[in-house]
């Protein structure tokens, strides 16, 4: 079972609706006997401290709105947010029965390419999801943030404050854009999905200093929620594999050295002499490792 959080938008302004600190809006929890649907007209009905307000519109998109309609479940969230209100609906999603997989497709997480997938066949299947306007769209953000700060005027926090949240709304709209491309073609070819598991690897690689802001604003974990959510309701197979040494290793006869990556994108393995991109072979030592590991786990 998939618990999923909907955000519609309310189409409506409210006063002060719930006590505590003047300025402060923290989210209101309302359970059914408080508020109460009307999918079909689109509406809600909801107490305050005011009485029952009647007929407030919301809206969302097709999908959001018909999941809501038939899932909800519990409680839902009412949030003042950037100036407008909003509602978290909680939704339980009931998950596809899981395919046997034809194979795995191994995601190669990284920054200059946010992801790479790539099967274990040697050649052909290699697709890199490039970062560069991703790394543009941030590096100039936080320029701007920089200057903005310097100002200290007061329209200079009007315009932070208008901007906040715009760099985590990009990037989370692209992590879903990537997520649903690997998950549809994990189904279309009938694989299973290997990703790398990342944990701690903020606190284990030591980095210089212009390089810490960088890996510090990577948002493999939400991508990789994303594609891992996406794909219990596709009814794919995922597993979490050992990312050591998948950059050093080679895909083809599995030597490891440090010389087979002699640059960022450079691959060429000293013992046989294969050569291939370096996200893309490292992508296929995840995919091997996701059969491997997909093996073990169903062995019985």
């Amino acid at each position: 079972m998939a618990t999923l959080n909907y955000r519609l938008l309310v189409l409506g302004a409210f006063s002060v609706i719930w006590r505590g600190t003047p300025g402060v809006h923290a989210a209101q929890p309302y359970d059914d006997r408080c508020l109460s649907w009307q999918m079909r007209e689109r509406t809600v009905s909801i107490w305050t401290i005011r009485g029952r307000l009647k007929n407030v519109a919301f809206t969302g998109s097709p999908q959001q709105l018909a999941t809501v309609g038939a899932c909800r479940r519990g409680e839902s969230d009412l949030v003042h947010r950037d100036g407008g209100w909003y509602l978290y609906a909680t939704c339980e999603v009931g998950d596809v029965p899981v395919t046997e997989p034809d194979g795995f497709l191994g995601v190669d997480l990284g920054i200059a390419n946010i992801a790479t997938t790539a099967g274990t066949a040697t050649a052909g299947d290699g697709v890199r999801y490039s970062g560069k306007g991703l790394n543009a769209v941030r590096h100039r953000n936080r320029e701007l943030r920089r200057r903005l700060q310097a100002k200290r005027t007061k329209s200079a926090r009007r315009l932070l404050k208008k901007r906040r949240r715009k760099e985590t709304r990009f990037a989370a709209n692209a992590n879903h854009s990537i997520a649903k491309q690997i998950v549809t073609e994990a189904t279309r070819t009938g694989r299973g999905i290997a990703l790398e598991d990342l944990q701690g690897i903020r606190d284990r690689v030591r980095l210089r200093k212009p390089q810490r802001v960088t890996l510090h604003s990577w948002s493999f974990h939400q991508l990789g929620s994303f594609i891992a959510y996406k794909a219990r309701r596709a009814g794919v197979a995922v597993v979490h594999v050992d990312p050591a040494y998948t950059s050093q290793e080679c895909s083809a006869c599995g030597h490891i050295d440090r010389a087979n990556r002699p640059g960022q994108e450079t691959f060429r393995c000293m013992s046989c002499g294969f050569a291939e991109h370096a996200d893309v072979n490292a992508a296929r030592n995840i995919a091997a490792r996701g059969v491997a590991g997909w093996a073990v786990s169903h062995a019985a």
